[in-house]
């Protein structure tokens, strides 16, 4: 298997879960110079171990506590620095190949707790209603309280159709929800379009994977076919996706920006330093582009939006993204183990540090969920409302055709209106009406 060596890991092994997971600058840096080496502290680690050795109620594994105490150096950086080891880095490799067994969310730790960055479309955590921002305190009869991250993935992990049993924290709810997941393997289709209105198109992007840019082009070109040759304007949806490959937001972002620099990381080592340009082309022609955000955009999401925000290319709108602009750097050492490391700060185009800040929307939209009205509630009295109504009862000669018609099941259209299914997308989309006006105008 290999890496590329720019790509962009998001969260730290949230992803082996079944979660989602992407991975980071392959640095195979020269071998630095050695520093100054601690003596005092060396020597009481030195002590410490040794007493470890002889003192504890149970024989340990020099193995088991060298392994250990490189995790305690790593953890204690951020929550994105750490150790694999053999299995975890097979599962991390496992992770990138876009097809996975889990429950379809991306994680990382906070207080203790796991704390749910994204669900991913069409996954188990999707369809049973997990939401950014989650907090995961019980695992089935497990508390997540004292694990470490790698330890909850593990119990997450299982078999395609077993089940987990979430307890979860919700900001709003006044208790803790129980929601049961079916375990199922993950096929991720990172890139969906669809027309919403003649003129406008919509392109959904649930995660940054190797093939991200060229499906995001193969889609803008499908949706001109459909509406002949040309868009009127575009919504490109980010909202909860948990990010990935640095290459991939690259791509996707000079898919709209005809010049300029897209993003740039700053860190300590050499390669570490590094900008990324547009080259001169824009699939839209200059047609209106609005972005939707969430709480659920991160990393790689963050970098398109802020990307597109300094340029003035995109009208950014929804909520205050994640905040993840760290890129991890995956370290290959001896035996199949490798160290997870952040190396580096990205930036927008502008020098904005997106890091525990977030994307701004240009347009911040609350949380609203609209419901259908129950017409039910305020229908007029009818016949069938009556005591003791006749029932319906077909002639004789309707009652003979439909025993001789063949039964057929009818697919009911959803003429649910955009405002009530998605209001955000509803409100991109009158944005979008409003910027094409505008711009046939100049």
């Amino acid at each position: 298997m290999s890496f590329k060596k720019r790509d962009l890991v998001l969260l730290t092994a949230g992803a082996t879960l079944g979660i989602t997971m992407a991975f980071g600058q392959m640095v195979f840096a020269d071998k630095p110079a050695q520093p100054d080496l601690p003596l005092e502290d060396l020597r009481a680690f030195s002590e410490i171990y040794g007493r470890i050795k002889s003192n504890y109620v149970e024989p340990v594994e020099d193995k088991e506590l060298l392994q250990n105490a490189i995790r305690g150096m790593l953890s204690g950086l951020d929550p994105h620095s750490t150790y694999l080891d053999l299995k975890d880095f097979q599962e991390l490799r496992e992770g990138t190949t876009g097809e996975f067994g889990g429950l379809g969310i991306e994680v990382t730790m906070e207080d203790g707790f796991v704390k749910v960055v994204s669900p991913i479309d069409d996954t188990p955590a999707a369809k049973a209603g997990i939401l950014a921002g989650d907090l995961i305190i019980r695992l089935d009869d497990t508390p997540v309280k004292g694990l470490t991250l790698s330890e909850a993935v593990d119990i997450m992990r299982g078999k395609p159709d077993s089940k987990l049993l979430l307890t979860i924290i919700r900001e709003g709810e006044d208790k803790p929800l129980k929601v049961e997941l079916t375990r199922a393997i993950i096929k991720v289709k990172s890139v969906k379009q669809k027309m919403l209105e003649p003129g406008y198109g919509y392109i959904r992007i649930s995660t940054f994977a190797s093939r991200t840019g060229a499906s995001l082009k193969e889609a803008i070109s499908t949706l001109k076919e459909e509406n002949n040759g040309s868009l009127n304007g575009l919504v490109l949806d980010l909202r909860n996706n948990p990010g990935g490959l640095l290459d991939a937001a690259v791509e996707v972002s000079d898919t709209f920006i005809t010049k300029g620099l897209v993003v740039y990381t700053e860190g300590r080592i050499k390669d570490s330093n590094q900008k990324f340009h547009a080259k001169p082309n824009d699939l839209l022609k200059g047609a209106p582009l609005v972005v939707l955000v969430n709480g659920g955009s991160a990393s790689a999401s963050e970098i398109v939006a802020g990307a597109l925000q300094d340029h003035d290319r995109a009208v950014i709108i929804g909520t205050k993204t994640f905040g993840k602009g760290s890129v991890q750097t995956v370290m290959p050492l001896t035996n199949d183990t490798a160290v997870k490391m952040t190396t580096a700060r990205y930036f927008t185009p502008s020098g904005r540090s997106i890091q525990a800040e977030g994307i701004v929307p240009d347009i911040e939209l609350d949380p609203v969920k609209i419901t259908a009205r129950d017409d039910a509630s305020i229908s007029m009295l009818r016949e069938q409302d009556l005591k003791k109504h006749l029932d319906h009862v077909d002639s004789k000669e309707a009652q003979e055709l439909n025993k001789s018609a063949p039964s057929a099941e009818k697919e009911e259209a959803d003429n649910t209106p955009l405002a009530v299914k998605d209001y955000a997308l509803s409100e991109a989309l009158n944005l979008l009406k409003g910027l094409n006006i505008l711009s046939a105008k100049k």
